[in-house]
């Protein structure tokens, strides 16, 4: 399939400002996610200043006396210290939507505008340590790769992708999001951080290579929605495209079973989304337009 053309939406608002402190608070939580989560004995190569625990061992002149373990030393009568995998040797990496569905947004911002915030936000946490940052962008065609980089290059690049906008009307690509997920498997060897943001719509044969993801990764899904993608107001007959397919339809808004049809129907979309999310033991977060999503996201990841 060919490589779709992006454009900014016309509404775009951008994400708005990231405070520093907030910033700083979100790396702690995203830190405690990573240490509950990453399965596996170990995270990066190397030994350091981290949070997962290397090795214990005998104490040998050299070592940092800050590292002393004072339980070990007590039980055997010498003194150890403890050894961790450094965090900054992480890798995160960042599944993008841009399908068209993201261009929508009824309330303060787009779902695209909130997308590029929490990628953005998500890359400046994983390179805070000297850590690396690289991103798979799917919507259409084939999914666009950003390799991972460290410091100001990863974010230059991300922010680069983020500006090229979104997939037009009409394009989107129902197996992009699993396409995505299973190019990423194949690249992000090492374990690391792996954060799907998307709004998880119109989307097949994702599960299985986001739980292939879980086995190996700690996985963030950050989904994003709108309030009038939950329930339509009474508005008489519209005329709707729908972004993806392109497909016009037409609907009588007046009538209140069309509208209690639609907003269970969605309940019931959103609910198994969750379902399956929480069966594969994938963190997962839900944004909406109206919200102020910087905090909303902090309140989520406590």
């Amino acid at each position: 399939m060919t490589q779709a053309t992006l454009a900014p939406p016309a509404a775009r608002q951008g994400p708005g400002p990231m405070p520093q402190k907030m910033v700083e608070a979100i790396d702690v939580m995203i830190t405690r996610l990573i240490s509950r989560t990453l399965p596996g004995d170990r995270r990066a190569a190397g030994v350091g200043a981290g949070v997962e625990l290397s090795q214990l061992r005998t104490y040998v002149i050299g070592d940092d006396v800050r590292h002393l373990d004072a339980a070990a030393t007590a039980r055997t009568g010498q003194p150890h210290v403890r050894l961790h995998v450094p965090e900054r040797a992480l890798t995160t990496w960042i599944a993008l939507d841009l399908s068209p569905s993201m261009a929508f947004g009824t309330a303060e911002r787009l779902k695209a505008d909130i997308a590029e915030g929490v990628a953005l936000l998500l890359a400046r946490v994983g390179i805070r340590r000297a850590g690396a940052v690289g991103m798979v962008a799917f919507g259409a065609g084939t999914p666009r790769l950003l390799p991972p980089r460290a410091s100001k290059p990863g974010i230059v690049a991300v922010r680069r992708l983020l500006a090229e906008g979104v997939t037009p009307d009409g394009q989107g690509d129902p197996h992009a999001l699993g396409a995505a997920l299973v190019r990423l498997g194949k690249l992000a060897r090492q374990p690391g951080l792996v954060a799907v943001i998307s709004d998880f719509r119109d989307q097949e044969g994702w599960l299985r290579p986001l739980g292939a993801l879980r086995a190996h990764h700690s996985v963030l899904a950050v989904e994003i929605g709108d309030p009038r993608e939950r329930e339509i107001p009474a508005l008489g007959r519209l005329a709707l495209i729908d972004p993806e397919s392109g497909r016009r339809i037409e609907v009588d808004t007046s009538r209140r079973r069309v509208r209690e049809r639609f907003a269970e129907l969605e309940r019931e979309r959103r609910a198994e989304v969750g379902r399956e999310l929480r069966r594969l033991r994938v963190d997962h977060v839900v944004l909406d337009t109206d919200q102020q999503w910087l905090l909303e996201l902090g309140r989520r990841l406590r």
